[in-house]
């Protein structure tokens, strides 16, 4: 990227916008339609996407991570993840490295999605919240109907083809108490690599919404977990993305999420008309940054509203700064910065959980991180493929500025 400019980490696309082929009674992202009352559809055009594809790869580096989400992204289709290769190929710079994450539901998922997938490598998301009894409770379509046998049939397309896939397993209140039953369930199914994430919104009338979970009892579902991640580490080695995150971070002192990190804005979120936004639990009108086939991405990152929002991570509680566990949270998601109403409030809601947590691992993070030193070798590093250039040096530079390629983004360092 370009010398003083801010550095976005990966970008967020959502190419079908909020739109689902599934119901979960718990997603916040449904709520975003609103934003575009005028389209009972959401699709990304082509032109869109070839400027996303253009624009991103030109300020990225020397790896560009893309996240393809939803909403339900696999309603686009496989030709249209298709033509995401070809683009990519067609704007990536010399030397140029590309990944590729997609979240998913699973339900489209068939062979020829996961030849695919294993064919350019890649990393999938796939959300299973655990054993059909708890997975169906809030996982079902629109027409009521149970989802879990459709999402194992997709999981073993995917183990067949040898896609590298983690479980996203959204932990509930019909969930939270049973961290060794979701544990020992994915295992038995293969899984090795499996991220929690708590699920706690509130409702409009005030309070926590039913579904979400009890943080006392999530406090007690981490350190559970992280007794199981611990105690397996030798005998069957498994990645949950929390703990062997917090190691890095006690091991280098780099955060390498935005979640614990001292700041936000390590990437942006695109939506399906090309409208940017900050982060993806913030697709708002005020993070609104622009959109981006107006306005070049190159601008909207740099621009005051990114800023704003990128600082707004180190306003936390007043008793964060004290607090001897700050490095590894650093006042957590602000997403969760709420009360039981919604208000605005300085602490996340899981402080309390979070302290437990800290303080039942610390001593033994700490441990793992003088046993295995460097940490490289237990973070999950997503696979690549090349990107062949297309790009000449006299060519106008894909990002948008109006100059040559040579006298702009070329000269990223």
């Amino acid at each position: 990227m370009l010398s003083g400019l801010r550095h976005i980490s990966s970008i967020l696309v959502k190419p079908a916008g909020p739109d689902c082929n599934l119901a979960c009674r718990y997603c916040f992202y449904r709520s975003a339609a609103a934003l575009y009352p005028d389209r009972p559809v959401h699709r990304m055009s082509d032109e869109v996407l070839e400027s996303v594809i253009c624009q991103y790869m030109a300020i990225a580096g020397p790896l560009a991570s893309f996240g393809w989400q939803g909403g339900e992204p696999t309603l686009m289709g496989l030709p249209f993840f298709e033509r995401v290769v070809q683009l990519q190929h067609r704007y990536g710079l010399g030397g140029q490295k590309v990944s590729n994450g997609l979240q998913t539901n699973g339900v489209l998922i068939d062979d020829d999605w996961a030849r695919f997938l294993a064919q350019w490598k890649f990393l999938v998301g796939l959300s299973l919240d655990g054993p059909a009894e708890i997975h169906d409770h809030y996982r079902r379509d629109h027409g009521g109907r149970a989802t879990h046998a459709r999402v194992l049939e997709a999981l073993h397309h995917l183990q067949h083809a040898r896609v590298d896939t983690n479980v996203l397993c959204m932990v509930t209140d019909a969930s939270v108490t049973r961290a060794r039953e979701l544990f020992d369930y994915f295992y038995g199914l293969g899984i090795r690599w499996m991220q929690f994430i708590p699920c706690v919104e509130t409702h409009p009338d005030g309070g926590w919404e039913s579904y979400s979970l009890d943080v006392a009892e999530y406090g007690q579902f981490l350190c559970a977990l992280f007794d199981l991640w611990y105690g397996g580490m030798n005998l069957k080695r498994t990645y949950i993305r929390d703990f062997e995150e917090l190691l890095i971070n006690v091991t280098t002192g780099r955060p390498p999420s935005c979640v614990p990190s001292d700041h936000c804005g390590d990437y942006v979120v695109v939506e399906h008309n090309g409208d940017v936004y900050a982060c993806d639990f913030h697709v708002t009108p005020e993070w609104r940054l622009g959109n981006l086939m107006e306005t070049p991405l190159l601008e909207l990152v740099n621009s005051p509203t990114m800023e704003r929002f990128a600082a707004a991570k180190r306003q936390w509680d007043r008793s964060c700064t004290t607090c001897p566990w700050l490095n590894l949270c650093h006042g957590g998601c602000p997403k969760y910065r709420i009360n039981a109403n919604g208000a605005p409030a300085r602490k996340t809601c899981f402080c309390a959980a979070n302290l437990e947590l800290f303080r039942h691992a610390g001593d033994t993070l700490r441990e793992l991180a003088d046993r295995y030193g460097p940490p490289s070798v237990l973070h999950r590093v997503p696979e690549v493929h090349d990107a062949s250039s297309g790009v000449r040096g006299n060519a106008p530079c894909p990002c948008g500025s109006g100059r040559k390629y040579k006298h702009c983004c070329m000269k990223r360092g």
